[in-house]
């Protein structure tokens, strides 16, 4: 049996009330821990300061930590980096001006005795550049939004548009929830993933609905008519082995590039990842399911209304003709019955006045052929 042949099998509308329960469960419990932890928010939305350190060797975070406040650093975060956690990366949540940062290196420096190439990078941010960040993001999140929103209107329906952008945010805040739960640092290529998100998702959306709408127009049995599940059905019936190798093949290019690549370019490939995986599965399941819904509760008449209206319109149309006809033909024969009647009627006078008339004849002859014999 091939893999077509097993998903007819499949009635992907018949359980969409399931995919809505798992999809709100995922995004209320991984926002909920998210928002109870609290979400990591890289520097580049804090605003402070990040000092990378090649240690040489593993380190004592306690004894960072007592250097750290000694100098007046109370809020400081560190963390282990590099291969074998000889790096660490001191995060502060307020900006340290520059005086201030070197007494802190030099400190550490004569503790754990690291020469100056030790200090790897130092990122400095303030509270005004964080808050004009987020700004930014949220700006760049919601033109992008508004932009697809019109397209898919213009190019489809409005209910189109609806459906797809609410598949969309459901994307978003499962990589939220990803990030909420697992306590991921959010930072500037968060954002850039976040985008192209967006883009990937519309893109494999469209797919969908372009297939649901040539269907519309093109399915013509009995059945895609009286069906709008059926019809939504067997689109994605069309395209989800396209959706599926499209998506497998992204995943295959980002994981090595997440294995290999360095930190910059894993916090944009991590976001990415999920993103990709939570998009096909939203554009499948979610966005199908509430194209189907919205348009059952926006519309008057749904599609299996519509059909069977148009179904009895049919049959009564198809009736009418035949009740006149049946009129007219016993109209006709009433007529012709009337007519041969008056047909007979006449008739009958005429053939009485020919046989008085045959019979006068007959008597005239008669009458001379005996007037000789008498003479």
């Amino acid at each position: 049996m091939s893999f077509y042949e097993k998903l007819k099998k499949v009635d992907f509308m018949k359980h969409r009330k399931l995919y809505y329960a798992v999809t709100c469960i995922l995004i209320v419990v991984s926002i909920a821990v998210g928002l109870v932890r609290g979400y990591n928010f890289g520097i580049d939305f804090t605003g402070g300061t990040v000092i990378q350190l090649e240690m040489g060797e593993t380190v004592s975070k306690d004894d960072v930590n007592s250097i750290l406040k000694d100098n007046g650093v109370n809020d400081a975060t560190v963390t282990y980096a590099g291969e074998n956690n000889t790096q660490i990366m001191i995060k502060t949540g307020e900006s340290l001006e520059s005086e201030k940062r070197t007494v802190v290196v030099a400190a550490l420096k004569d503790k754990f005795g690291f020469d100056d190439d030790a200090v790897l990078s130092v990122s400095n941010i303030g509270p005004s550049v964080g808050q004009t960040l987020r700004t930014s993001a949220a700006k760049a999140i919601a033109v992008a939004v508004v932009l697809m929103l019109i397209y898919i209107a213009v190019r489809f329906m409005w209910k189109y548009g609806i459906a797809a952008i609410l598949a969309l945010l459901n994307t978003l805040l499962l990589v939220m929830g990803f990030y909420g739960v697992f306590h991921i640092t959010i930072n500037s290529p968060f954002i850039a993933a976040m985008l192209t998100i967006l883009g990937y998702g519309i893109n494999d959306t469209i797919v969908i609905f372009d297939r649901i709408r040539e269907n519309t127009a093109s399915l013509t049995s009995r059945k895609s008519l009286s069906s709008a599940a059926y019809l939504v059905d067997e689109s994605i019936r069309q395209t989800v082995g396209r959706s599926v190798m499209t998506s497998l093949t992204t995943i295959a290019v980002m994981i090595p590039l997440l294995i290999f690549c360095g930190s910059t370019i894993r916090s944009f490939i991590l976001p990415l990842l999920v993103g990709v995986i939570a998009s096909t599965l939203s554009s499948i399941f979610i966005a199908t399911s509430l194209w189907y819904d919205i348009v059952n509760l926006t519309d008057h008449d749904s599609y299996e209304a519509r059909s069977k209206k148009k179904a009895k319109e049919k049959v009564k149309s198809g009736n009418a003709p035949a009740k006149p006809a049946e009129k007219n033909t016993e109209k006709d024969e009433a007529s012709k019955e009337v007519e041969a009647e008056e047909k007979k009627e006449t008739e009958a006078p005429e053939g009485e006045a020919a046989k008085e008339e045959n019979e006068t004849a007959a008597a005239e002859t008669q009458e001379e052929e005996q007037e000789p014999v008498s003479e």
